[in-house]
């Protein structure tokens, strides 16, 4: 219980905080007019209300990601609970404010766009983004299908199809993907900004209920840090980097970078953006924690509150590594009926909701580059329709194999956002170490702290470089060592992560080289 307790307090000091630091560096500008007051259509750019963003753009993250990949990444150990901590508040905040923020600075676009502009000019590296953002967004729509129509069929059967051995709720699932049909195509205040707020309040609710029943009724039986931060996967797969792929939404995420420009579009003044986007990623940080130590804590043996870990891995491998089971265990045993139904509704939620808001993203950055006005609907559907296809054709791929290779796109996606954060925040803040030849050793403490003319902070940019270059080592090594990447053997993993590394250097190296031309450019 203590490493829960200290974990969530960290969270909630980290937005305070941390949170501040990040907004001070990025510079909000409230008398800035935003692209939902300049660009105002009545489908995409909306006004509306920071505490309604605020719940959308939580529920829109919050999909299976924190609760299926916290599932999954506890069976690592409790090494999960600091990668959850640190993740939420040093990268996957960061990553989800300057995302959100930068695509209101730049008009509302979407994300390969705040990428192309930031990391090359040339057309071949946003092509090459928009195809892993709309590859990414297809790979998590059909997990974001085949999840929530699973836990429907738990909860009310329906027809079923028997493929290749594999039973798919096909009923459910064309249930689900009308919906998804009409949330991606109807403006984003008539199902979106009307009914996602509620939706994002039963999660909350859901993650509450599950906090208080855990910390009242089986506080010991809770795994903690001091158990020891050694792997405990027992399949043999390594904890770094897979436990950092596995918990993708719950510390950072790329998805979240394609879902901030949605709400950037309806945010109304620069300050809302600390609280709607750095605040829903806290949030969720926090919902991730709750999930991850109640699936270690159900299976614990509640005598001597251990083996919870252990018990857990074999439960999920009899359910096929599939975390909805988990779901569905821990909230019928924890909240009862009435209160384990509203949790699976909250559950179900989640992931629907924010499977429509990546079809949603998916639409816009077609849009985007097609530079087509989406107040027509016909538009809107040639545009929707061809995704709809891909995401149905999807729902027949076995389950584990999308959610792994959406966990890499995922965090690479990632990785490339913070790699433009880092990029924009150098060129904002770079000014000549001294406006004369007086190098006094004042001038140059002040300026290695803080350049005060325009709040800028000359180092700023570290904020983002720093979880940029982890992230890279992250997705270097996993491309290598995973199953579905290289998988190079166990004996000879070291090398894995020796070219990782090196590739990690190579884009420090490339960052610092850009850098220092750009410093010089700037004093001509």
């Amino acid at each position: 219980m203590i490493t829960f307790i200290v974990a969530l307090i960290v969270l909630v000091v980290g937005f305070f905080t941390y949170g501040v630091v990040v907004e001070k560096i990025f510079g909000v500008e409230p008398d800035r007019k935003t692209p939902a007051l300049t660009k105002t259509d009545g489908v995409d750019f909306v006004p509306m209300s920071p505490w309604r963003i605020f719940l959308v753009q939580f529920l829109n993250i919050a999909g299976l990601g924190p609760i299926f990949g916290a599932i999954m990444g506890i069976c690592f150990g409790p090494a999960a609970f600091l990668w959850i901590v640190f993740g939420t508040i040093f990268a996957g905040g960061v990553h989800d404010y300057l995302s959100g923020m930068l695509s209101i600075r730049k008009g509302g676009i979407s994300l390969p766009n705040i990428i192309g502009d930031e990391l090359g000019k040339g057309s071949g590296l946003k092509m090459f983004i928009r195809l892993l953002t709309l590859v990414l967004l297809i790979l998590l729509t059909t997990t974001f299908l085949s999840g929530p129509a699973s836990l429907l069929q738990g909860l009310a059967p329906l027809r079923t199809l028997d493929f290749h051995g594999t039973m798919i709720p096909i009923a459910w699932v064309l249930i689900i993907f009308g919906y998804y049909s009409l949330a991606t195509v109807l403006p984003v205040d008539k199902l979106i900004g009307r009914f996602y707020p509620i939706f994002g309040g039963i999660l909350l609710f859901m993650g509450l209920g599950i906090m208080v029943v855990m910390l009242g009724w089986h506080s010991s039986e809770m795994p903690e840090v001091f158990d020891g931060l050694q792997n405990r996967q027992t399949n043999g797969l390594p904890l770094f980097p897979m436990m950092f792929v596995s918990i993708a939404c719950g510390a950072i995420s790329g998805f979240h970078g394609t879902q901030s420009p949605i709400m950037a579009r309806c945010v109304t003044n620069e300050r809302q953006g600390r609280w709607i986007f750095y605040g829903a990623m806290v949030a969720e940080g926090i919902l991730a924690l709750i999930w991850a130590a109640a699936a270690a804590t159900f299976f614990a043996d509640p005598e001597t509150g251990t083996g919870g870990i252990e018990n857990l891995q074999a439960f999920l491998h009899a359910h096929r590594n599939n975390p909805s089971a988990v779901i569905d265990l821990v909230s019928r045993n924890w909240l009862g009926t009435v209160g384990g139904i509203l949790a699976i509704i909250g559950v179900i939620a989640a992931p629907i909701t924010s499977g429509d808001t990546a079809l949603r993203s998916a639409r816009l950055i077609v849009a985007d580059f097609m530079n087509w006005d989406q107040r027509p609907i016909p538009k809107r559907l040639i545009i929707a329709v061809p995704l709809f296809l891909c995401v149905f054709g999807m729902v027949f791929v076995d389950f584990n194999v999308v959610w792994r290779y959406f966990a890499w796109t995922n965090q690479t996606l990632a990785c490339f956002t913070l790699w433009a954060g880092a990029v924009w925040l150098y060129k904002k803040n770079l000014t000549p170490l001294c406006s004369t030849d007086d190098h006094r050793a004042s001038d140059r403490a002040e300026l290695f702290t803080r350049t005060r003319e325009g709040g800028r902070f000359r180092f700023g940019y570290l904020i983002a470089l720093i979880p940029a270059l982890f992230m890279t080592m992250v997705c270097s090594s996993y491309i290598l060592i995973a199953p579905e990447g290289l998988h190079i053997a166990p004996e000879k993993r070291i090398i894995g992560y020796v070219i990782a590394g090196l590739v990690t250097i190579g884009c420090m190296f490339g960052f610092i080289v850009w850098a220092k031309r750009m410093k010089v450019e700037s004093r001509k």
